[in-house]
């Protein structure tokens, strides 16, 4: 750098400035000139080289698959062979199979038959000395089973009443009782909920009276539990059971939905699953009931109301209605009743037609004591048999009425049970016979009756 001052001081002494600034011009262009050669030149290179690698990049990708290439493509094509069994698979399991129920729920559809329970048959009994070998012995099957239960006109039960007390009449025809008694036999009731919005206030209340009834079983008691919004919810919490830690917990497991209510629905078929436990076993003696929860207000339901009541004449089930009515709408048309006074008589008349009994609480604070009022009444019964005087197998309905005599106190008593039956339709069931005994058809007028 002092090298190149020096020399132009001394040209400048020598020539002058003019010569000196042509100088330096020339001087800072061969500058320039450089420079740009330098830069157009490293740009060069740099361009050059990304074309170098990606050309050894193209050439380098190949190398590895110049052999490995066909087989490459044959896990290409293995993929698609998983996919179309996979899609035949999914394809293959929609049958009409049932939508599972959630796991921890015991919610039997009650719309399906429930499986028949198995009963231990019981020995045939030993035939008497006085049959003679080729006799029938005919097993009359035709009593009628009343549970009676007798009040006084305050609606208080009376437990002193006598056989001959009781009168029966069929069609306003008397007829003949053959036995008659008040010991306590078992109960097989259901407890059936409406869990539907409607009842979203009084659910607790609810849950308290139904643990009440629960806790009231005694020994040989079995009870099962249901719960129903519309006609695709009726479902089983618990089934028949004496277990009543297993009750209680299906009552707490308790909660409302959304949906319409089908209480006839529901009332249709919870009632007939009662009715067919342990049915056809000759040593059960068990009483039948129905407990029903609800507003009583009817949507959605299938079957209508001479549809129910025509079956539950056929059914021995006695049914107890703790209605909620008061949140319904009381005002109705000229011609059509309201909903409160529908849901009413609905209550009243499944409660009169099977011999049971309906409440209307004005308050919660009254449940516990309707709780006990039906445990009392289901206590406090009489069981009567008679055998029919009309014998023809028609299939027709057939009116109860069951009367008592006045007390000694000249006390009004009235008695309470179902209002009716259906006779049996088609030929009677084959006589019984013993097994040791000769089937030959005996002569007309060996046949006995015990």
């Amino acid at each position: 750098m002092n090298f190149i001052l020096v020399g132009l001081a001394t040209l400048r002494r020598n020539t002058g400035w003019r010569t000196l600034a042509i100088v330096i011009g020339l001087f800072l262009a061969a500058v320039c000139t450089v420079s740009t050669v330098r830069s157009l030149a490293s740009s060069g290179n740099s361009q050059e080289r990304p074309r170098r690698s990606t050309t050894t990049n193209s050439r380098a990708t190949p190398t590895p698959t110049p052999v490995p290439v066909r087989p490459a493509t044959q896990p290409v094509q293995r993929p698609a062979q998983t996919v179309t069994r996979t899609t035949t698979s999914r394809t293959a399991p929609p049958t009409p199979t049932p939508t599972p129920r959630p796991a921890g729920q015991i919610t039997p559809i009650l719309d399906e038959p429930p499986p028949p329970p198995v009963l231990i048959p019981k020995p045939s009994p030993t035939p008497d000395d006085d049959v003679d070998e080729g006799d029938i012995v005919r097993v009359n099957t035709e009593l009628v089973t009343l549970n009676v239960r007798v009040i006084d006109r305050n609606n208080r039960p009376v437990d002193n009443v006598r056989q001959s007390d009781f009168r029966v009449f069929e069609n306003g025809v008397l007829q003949p009782i053959e036995t008659f008694t008040r010991e306590e036999v078992p109960i097989s009731y259901g407890l059936a909920v409406d869990t539907s919005q409607s009842l979203r206030f009084q659910l607790q209340s609810v849950i308290d009276a139904g643990k009440t009834i629960v806790n009231s079983n005694r020994p040989g008691d079995e009870t099962f539990l249901a719960k129903f919004i519309s006609s695709d919810k009726i479902e089983t919490l618990q089934d028949f059971t004496s277990n009543n830690d297993l009750l209680i917990d299906g009552i707490d497991n308790l909660y409302v939905e959304g949906g319409q209510t089908a209480i006839i629905d529901a009332v249709y078929v919870i009632a007939e699953h009662v009715a067919q436990y342990k049915k056809g076993d000759d040593s059960d003696r068990r009483r039948r009931a129905l407990i029903v929860i609800t507003d009583g207000e009817d949507r959605v339901s299938l079957y209508s109301q001479e549809k129910l009541f025509e079956r539950l004449r056929e059914e021995d089930v006695q049914i107890y209605v703790i209605g909620f009515v008061n949140e319904l709408e009381k005002e109705g048309g000229f011609i059509r009743k309201g909903p409160r006074d529908k849901a009413v008589n609905l209550i009243k008349k499944l409660a009169t037609e099977t011999g049971g009994r309906a409440f209307f609480p004005q308050s919660l604070s009254e449940l516990p004591q309707i709780a006990n009022d039906i445990v009392r009444d289901l206590r406090t019964q009489y069981v009567l048999t008679y055998n029919p005087t009309n014998k023809l197998r028609d299939g027709t309905y057939r009116a109860i009425r069951v009367s008592v005599d006045e007390g000694s106190s000249r006390d009004k008593r009235i008695a309470l049970t179902r209002s009716g039956r259906v006779a049996p339709k088609g030929e009677p069931p084959p006589s019984r016979l013993p097994a040791t005994r000769a089937t030959t058809k005996p002569a007309a007028g060996l046949n006995k009756t015990p």
